[in-house]
């Protein structure tokens, strides 16, 4: 349960991002607390891999600013993000697949133990560890540290690279489409995850394009369109249908059909064209 008496864990505040002339964000603020699970929707091309880029410090912004516990931070590369906390995870968790399981669990970062004169990475304490961090957010199969990361199944990969995001200190988990590439039972793996970084206090922002995925585990929702936030609700405050026709223009659409109907009201002489007979230069 997220704590409102305390700033957001990570806050955007009117930003945009241009490339040149070219703007791909527009005006966008959003926020996030610890143990809530914002869910990022929108289709292709709404923007959504230029917000994560941003937030996880690949991207500044052009305008606007990031917030962390309330104050001002300026990301000028991804480690920067990653040194306070924000960690992301993209589709198969950016595993190894010819790494072992501790291996990969530690890369950039390995346990080393002495060896005469030398230090070498000390196996028996990563595969330790990555067993039990795994196994602490219920993914009791893995079992063996040295079994190759490209056995796992694609929930199990992403479930080893939160537990390994979560183990290293994240506070902000972003979650790029953890569940677009896998079937009902894997995701449903993932979506206990996420809800498991939720209970011990995380923030999670949580992408997808998956409406029932988000209802599942989302206690906040965004909606993207074309670069600007379309919608900002909480859990409750629409149903499947209307996230899904908003996530597809639906709003819009439903808008200019009204517009076209009040326009049609008003000039009761204007036939559609369909039901006009053709005029002789039409006939011919």
């Amino acid at each position: 349960m997220s704590d409102n008496s305390k700033p957001p864990v990570l806050e955007l505040r009117n930003v945009d991002k241009s490339f040149g002339p070219v703007e791909v964000l527009h005006d966008i603020s959003l926020k996030v607390r610890e143990g809530e699970v914002l869910c990022l929707l929108g289709d292709n091309g709404a923007g959504k891999s230029t917000l994560i880029k941003t937030l996880s410090g690949v991207y500044e912004p052009t305008r606007g600013s990031i917030l962390l516990d309330g104050q001002p931070v300026r990301f000028a590369r991804p480690k920067d993000a990653q040194n306070r906390g924000i960690s992301t995870v993209h589709q198969f968790g950016g595993t190894f697949p010819l790494m072992s399981i501790g291996r990969s669990f530690f890369v950039g970062v390995e346990p080393t133990k002495k060896f005469g004169p030398l230090k070498v990475f000390d196996r028996k304490k990563a595969n330790e560890i990555a067993v039990s961090a795994v196994q602490e957010f219920g993914i009791t199969r893995i079992d063996d540290g040295d079994r190759l990361i490209g056995g796992l199944s694609g929930g199990e990969r992403q479930s080893l690279a939160i537990a390994r995001a979560v183990h290293f200190g994240a506070r902000v988990l972003i979650l790029d489409e953890p569940t677009a590439a896998l079937g009902v039972k894997e995701a449903a793996h993932v979506l206990r995850i996420v809800l498991e970084a939720r209970r011990r206090g995380l923030a999670v922002i949580f992408i997808t394009h998956q409406v029932m995925h988000a209802l599942t585990v989302g206690d906040h929702f965004a909606v993207l369109i074309r670069g600007a936030l379309a919608a900002d609700f909480r859990k409750g405050e629409k149903t499947r249908e209307e996230i899904t026709d908003l996530m597809a223009g639906g709003e819009a659409m439903a808008e200019l059909e009204q517009e076209i109907q009040a326009y049609l009201d008003e000039s009761p002489e204007t036939e559609p064209v369909q039901n006009r007979p053709a005029s002789s230069e039409e006939a011919v």
